[in-house]
C-alpha cells in the first residue's frame, strides 16, 4: 500500500500512487474538472481548488463540497449515488425544506415563524436595538440579528388581504373589529357612556351608471322586450344566482357609463367629506345656531368602510355618533336626537353635488350619491346584539382581496398591458382601461387614474374614521406588543430608560420550502385557535 503522504497534510492520498478509480462528479476527473482561472489559482506549491463563499443559511444557493465518492467502498458509493438520484427526484419545494430543516439554527428560524403567525410575507430586516439606563449609561439589554439565521429578522407583513397574506389579514380584521366596536360601546380609552348616545349605521351607495344583471326572482323582466340602439335586448328574463358570474355585468357594455364610474370612485372621498360638513350644517341649522358654530356645541364621529357591489361600484358603510364638543368624553346637548341626525343624514344624502373638472373631451360632470340610502339607527341604554355584529361586518370586509370582491386587483398595474393579464371579468378590465384612458388626460392627472387603475379609480383606504370616533391601529399594536413582552416577562417600557436602533430592510418573502413550512404553521395556529375557541365555549367561558 503506498504511504499516506501530500503537500495539504498527512490525511490527502498521493494522487500518482492512489488506485482508485475517479468517476463523473469528482472534482478532478475530466469531464467535470476545468483547470481554468475561475476554477483554481495558482500558489508557489502548484494549482489547487478556488475557496467557496459561505452561503445565505436562508434563500441563498447550496454549499458547493466536492464529491468523495470515488474514496467510497462499493456498497457506500451506490448508497450515496441512490441518495443524490432520490433527492433530485423531489422537487424544488421539498429540497428547499430539506436544506432548511438540517441547518443547525433551524430551530431558532421556526421560533421567528412562529412569532410571525405563519406570515407568508414576512419582511426581512438587518439590525440592532439597544436599551440603556438613561442616568447611568448601563446596558440592559442588547439585540443584533447577526446572531439570528440567515443574520435577519423576520417581520409581518400586515396585510389586510386575506388573498395575499391570511394570517396578518386574521390579525388586521381583529384590530378592526375591536376600533370598530369601541366607538360603539366604550373600551379601549372609549367611556362606555357612547353606547347611550344618538348612533345609527349608515349605507350610502353609488347611482346608476347602467342597467346590470340582478340576482333576484327574475332578472329584469319587461313585457315590450325592446332593444337598445346597439341591438341588444333592454331587458332579461332569467333567474340569476347570487354567485352566477353574469350578476353584475351590464346588459349593454356600449350602453355603460364607463367614464361617469371610474370618475365617480375618483371623487367618492371628495363626495363624502361635503356630505358630512353638510350634515353638520343642517343639524346647526335645526337646532338654531350658526353653522360656524357647530364645533362649539357637538361633534360628529363615524368610521366607514367602503365595500365593492357586484356591478364593481364601490359603496360606503358608516358608523355614525353624535357626541360633545369635546368628543367621546362629553355628552353631546339635548337636541341631538336620532330622529334629527337621520333627518339630517337623508336631506344632505340628496342634496350633495360634486362637480368634477372640465375637460374639452368629456365636459363637467356632477357626481352624486345613489338614490338607495339606508339609515339603521342602532339601540341604546344598554348592551345590543346590533353593535357586535356592526363590527364583525365592518371587520370581515376589510380583509376581503379583489379575488374575492371580483373588483379590480390585488396590486397595481405598470403598464397598459397588465390589464389583460389580470383575472377579471370583462367588466372590471373595461374600467381599467378607462382609468389609463382617462389617467393620460392632461385635467385628469391630480386624480391619478393610472396609479390607481387596479382599485377601478377608487382612491384612499378601505376603512376611515374620524380623529374622536375611538382608539388607532397604531395604539392596539402597541397594547398587543406590551401584553406579549409582559406575558414572555421580557423587558417592558421604563422612564429611567432609553432605545437606539438602527434597522435597514433586506428583503421579503420565502423562499419556495419556507413558504410550505410557514402555511404549516400558520395551519397548527389557526387549529389551535378554534379548538381553544371550543373549549370555551364548553367551559361556558365564552
Amino acid at each position: 500500500m503506498p504511504p499516506l503522504q501530500g503537500r495539504r497534510g498527512p490525511h490527502h492520498l498521493d494522487r500518482t500512487a492512489s488506485p482508485l478509480p475517479r468517476l463523473p462528479g469528482h472534482r478532478n476527473h475530466p469531464l467535470t474538472h476545468r483547470t481554468t482561472p475561475d476554477h483554481t489559482r495558482s500558489t508557489a506549491h502548484g494549482r489547487h481548488r478556488g475557496t467557496h463563499h459561505h452561503p445565505c443559511r436562508f434563500g441563498g444557493p447550496p454549499r458547493k463540497v466536492p464529491t468523495i465518492t470515488a474514496a467510497l467502498t462499493p456498497a457506500a458509493r451506490r448508497a450515496v449515488l441512490n441518495r443524490a438520484a432520490r433527492l433530485r427526484q423531489l422537487s424544488e419545494t421539498d429540497r428547499d425544506a430539506l436544506r432548511i430543516a438540517q441547518d443547525p439554527n433551524f430551530a431558532r428560524w421556526l421560533e421567528q415563524i412562529t412569532a410571525t403567525g405563519g406570515c407568508s410575507h414576512p419582511v426581512h430586516l438587518s439590525g440592532s436595538t439597544t436599551t440603556y439606563e438613561t442616568t447611568t449609561g448601563e446596558i440592559v439589554h442588547h439585540y443584533d440579528t447577526r446572531n439570528e439565521p440567515g443574520e435577519r429578522l423576520l417581520v409581518r407583513c400586515r396585510n389586510r388581504r386575506a388573498t395575499v397574506c391570511a394570517p396578518c389579514s386574521r390579525l388586521h380584521a381583529g384590530d378592526t373589529y375591536h376600533l370598530v366596536r369601541a366607538g360603539l360601546v366604550g373600551g379601549k380609552n372609549v367611556p362606555a357612556t357612547v353606547r347611550d348616545r344618538s348612533r345609527f349605521f349608515l349605507t350610502l351607495t353609488a347611482p346608476s351608471f347602467g342597467a346590470v344583471h340582478r340576482a333576484a326572482e327574475r332578472c329584469r323582466p319587461r313585457r315590450d322586450g325592446g332593444t337598445c340602439e346597439h341591438g341588444r335586448l333592454l331587458g332579461c328574463g332569467a333567474v340569476h344566482g347570487a354567485t352566477d358570474l353574469i350578476v353584475g355585468q351590464p346588459l349593454c357594455a356600449d350602453c355603460y357609463d364607463y367614464t361617469t364610474h371610474v370618475l365617480w370612485h375618483a371623487h367618492a372621498g371628495q363626495l363624502w367629506d361635503r356630505f358630512a360638513r353638510d350634515v353638520r350644517r343642517r343639524l346647526a341649522t335645526a337646532a338654531g345656531f350658526p353653522q360656524s358654530r357647530f364645533p362649539d356645541h357637538a361633534r360628529l364621529s363615524f368610521a366607514r368602510v367602503a365595500e365593492y357591489q357586484k356591478r364593481a361600484a364601490v359603496h360606503i358603510h358608516a358608523v355614525v355618533r353624535l357626541d360633545g364638543p369635546d368628543g367621546p368624553n362629553d355628552d353631546p346637548p339635548a337636541w341631538a336626537t336620532v330622529d334629527r341626525l337621520t333627518d339630517a343624514v337623508r336631506a344632505s344624502a340628496r342634496r350633495v353635488v360634486v362637480h368634477s373638472v372640465y375637460s374639452p373631451a368629456i365636459g363637467e360632470l356632477h357626481l352624486h350619491w345613489g338614490s338607495q340610502v339606508n339609515v339603521r339607527p342602532l339601540h341604546t341604554h344598554g348592551d345590543s346584539p346590533d353593535d357586535d355584529a356592526v363590527a364583525a361586518y365592518v371587520a370581515k370586509y376589510v380583509t376581503k382581496g379583489a379575488s374575492e370582491t371580483g373588483a379590480g386587483a390585488d396590486h397595481r398595474l405598470t403598464s397598459f398591458d397588465d390589464i389583460e393579464a389580470t383575472p377579471a371579468t370583462s367588466h372590471v378590465r373595461t374600467l381599467m382601461r378607462t382609468c389609463w384612458r382617462l389617467g393620460g388626460l392632461t385635467e385628469y392627472a391630480p386624480l391619478r387614474l393610472r396609479t390607481w387603475a387596479h382599485t377601478l379609480g377608487y382612491r384612499g383606504h378601505i376603512l376611515t374614521k374620524s380623529r374622536t370616533y375611538s382608539t388607532t391601529y397604531a395604539a392596539l399594536r402597541a397594547d398587543r406588543v406590551n401584553h406579549l413582552r409582559a406575558a414572555a416577562r421580557t423587558l417592558v417600557a421604563d422612564p429611567h430608560t432609553a432605545t437606539e436602533s438602527a434597522w435597514r430592510y433586506i428583503g421579503s418573502g420565502h423562499t419556495p420550502g419556507a413558504a410550505q413550512l410557514a402555511a404549516g404553521i400558520a395551519e397548527d395556529l389557526t387549529s389551535s385557535r378554534e379548538n381553544a375557541r371550543e373549549a370555551m365555549a364548553d367551559w361556558g367561558w365564552a
